[in-house]
Formats: C-alpha cells, structure tokens, sequence
C-alpha cells in the first residue's frame, strides 16, 4: 500500500477544510466534518473495488447492451439568420461585425 494508499482514511474535517481554502471554498465545521466522512466512504469502497481481479476482462464501452438509437438528422427548424441579423448594428456575408478588442 503506497502513502496515498494510506493517507484516505485519516480525512477530517481539518483536511476538508483545508482543501476548501484552497478551492475557495469556505464550509463551516459541521460541513467540514460531513464532506470528510462521506468522503472516506467513496474512498474506501474505491480501495474496495481494486480488491477485484479484472485481469482479461475487457472494459465496457457504453453500460447498455445494445447501442442508444439515433434521431434522424433532419431539419427542423427555419433559418431565421436574416430575422435576427436585420436588428444588428452591423453584419457582413452573414457575420456579425463588432469593435476589434485586441490591437
């Protein structure tokens, strides 16, 4: 087991907070101490999970047993580009034109 093997089951709400601080997070003590708790359970179902032999077993592409059916690739809205370019302060070969920003 490596260090950071290690490390998951001691989080506390002192880590969590720390952690917080530097995510510009700033949950009180009783979040603190719930994030740290439900925390360590992912954590340890994760070190649960690496337990399982997956040697030959090819990963899943997609969860389902068959492939999610596609809609049709049709049209079904009108191109109202003109509509809306009509109200523009300026348009040019269908593009808006806005102030150069960056010189």
């Amino acid at each position: 087991m490596s260090t950071s093997d290690a490390q998951h089951s001691n989080l506390d709400a002192q880590t969590i907070s720390q952690i917080a601080n530097l995510a510009r997070l700033s949950p009180n003590d009783a979040e603190s101490a719930e994030f740290a708790q439900s925390l360590n359970k992912i954590l340890d179902m994760m070190e649960t999970l690496k337990a399982f032999d997956t040697t030959g077993i090819e990963p899943l592409k997609s969860p389902f047993d068959m492939p999610q059916p596609l809609r049709a690739d049709v049209v079904t809205e009108n191109n109202h580009r003109e509509d809306y370019q009509a109200i523009a302060p300026a348009t040019q070969d269908g593009l808006y034109l806005v102030p150069r920003v960056i010189e």
